[in-house]
């Protein structure tokens, strides 16, 4: 099996973004994994299980009522 395709994704979000799922909107459907939510406002980073995209939040976290 060839490595040539598969490429890591870095990509930054903010506040806005909330709440973050992967794969978004934008993705082609032809590179689509299940749906999954990717818990960036809480651990500040984090990777997709399916896809290996490394989300990282900028700027303030928000504030939780937990």
């Amino acid at each position: 099996m060839s490595n040539e395709n598969i490429t890591q994704r870095y990509v930054e979000v903010t506040a806005e973004a909330l709440p973050l799922f992967c794969p978004s909107p934008a993705d082609s459907l032809w590179n689509a994994h299940p749906r999954v939510a990717i818990p960036v406002a809480k651990l500040g980073e984090a990777v997709c299980p399916y896809c290996g995209t490394h989300y990282k939040f900028k700027g303030e976290r928000p504030h939780g009522h937990h």
